[in-house]
């Protein structure tokens, strides 16, 4: 945990989140500035920095993230009309919070334009 980091405060439950999932390695809980309808963030409970903080040996976390990622969209309903996934990384990259997170966006047509 890192004591100036907003995702860690809100995984200690420092800061209150709304929770849809937790697990001993993960959490989800819904965006406060939600794109859609439907707008989760899927958050590590180690911090992680971003993507290029990842190693080796972090490949099934990732798959288990985007699996859970895939159980929320169904448990939410939008997976049969389709969601987005978004793992920003960086400033450039539009991540503002330096955890890493997933971005779970569905619930309206999506534009195809990322920026």
């Amino acid at each position: 945990m890192t004591a100036d980091c907003v995702f860690c405060r809100i995984v200690s439950g420092e800061i209150p989140g709304d929770f849809v999932f937790q697990d001993h390695e993960m959490v989800a809980f819904r965006d406060i500035h939600p794109v859609a309808s439907t707008h989760i963030l899927l958050v590590p409970r180690e911090h992680i920095g971003s993507v290029q903080d990842l190693k080796s040996g972090d490949e099934e976390f990732i798959g288990r993230l985007i699996l859970r990622a895939k159980a929320l969209a169904e448990q939410e309903g939008v997976a049969e009309r389709g969601y987005r996934l978004v793992l920003n990384c960086g400033v450039y990259g539009g991540q503002i919070v330096p955890h890493l997170h997933l971005h779970l966006i569905g619930g309206r047509k999506l534009g195809d334009s990322l920026g």
